[in-house]
């Protein structure tokens, strides 16, 4: 078993509950606003490289 929760894996629990593409922006761009900090260390976490953590975080803005 992987301890580690992958992107993937990520979205597929959020589609699960019901959020669309919509809903998961809108949910970084809350997490953005509210915790910038945070939201780079759970990307990180993730295990997404660089530039897409940029990306990521620059449409959430």
């Amino acid at each position: 078993m992987n301890p580690k929760v992958n992107v993937e894996e990520w979205v597929a629990r959020f589609k699960a509950i019901g959020l669309d593409q919509a809903t998961m922006e809108q949910w970084h761009r809350l997490f953005e606003r509210e915790n910038p900090a945070g939201h780079q260390s759970f990307l990180e976490w993730l295990g997404l490289p660089a530039e897409k953590i940029a990306e990521i975080r620059a449409k959430s803005a």
